[in-house]
């Protein structure tokens, strides 16, 4: 499996056919206590950089955006009963969506791990 990050802090993770899609650790901490999370349906159709979820807070509403072009195949639901889940497991447990992905080619423009905690260092 590979992860991508985007500069958004979007995590992607491609396991096979399927792509994994969630927010990052820095994403989370910089939210605070996520209260509200809207995952897409399964079936909508995706551009990288189209807003796919939306994440509530304490502090403030943010869109989540697709990293890549695909079709959305499962949104999380464990997140509308726990959205919770997106503080204590962001990278895991917390994830929004999985999806296919139309151009995989895409994935070479994301940041590797090295680079993600580079990009994030300087902010």
């Amino acid at each position: 499996m590979s992860r991508y990050f985007t500069e958004d802090h979007e995590w992607i993770e491609l396991d096979g056919e399927i792509a994994t899609v969630g927010i990052t650790d820095y994403a989370q901490s910089q939210l605070g206590d996520i209260v509200f999370v809207e995952v897409p349906e399964d079936g909508k159709e995706v551009a990288k950089g189209d807003d796919a979820a939306v994440v509530e807070s304490v502090k403030a509403a943010s869109d989540v955006y697709a990293p890549v072009s695909g079709t959305v195949v499962e949104g999380n639901a464990a997140l509308e009963g726990e959205p919770a889940l997106v503080n204590s497991d962001p990278e895991g447990d917390g994830w929004f969506f999985k999806m296919t992905l139309s151009d995989t080619s895409e994935l070479d423009s994301l940041m590797n791990e090295s680079a993600y905690a580079e990009f994030v260092s300087k902010l």
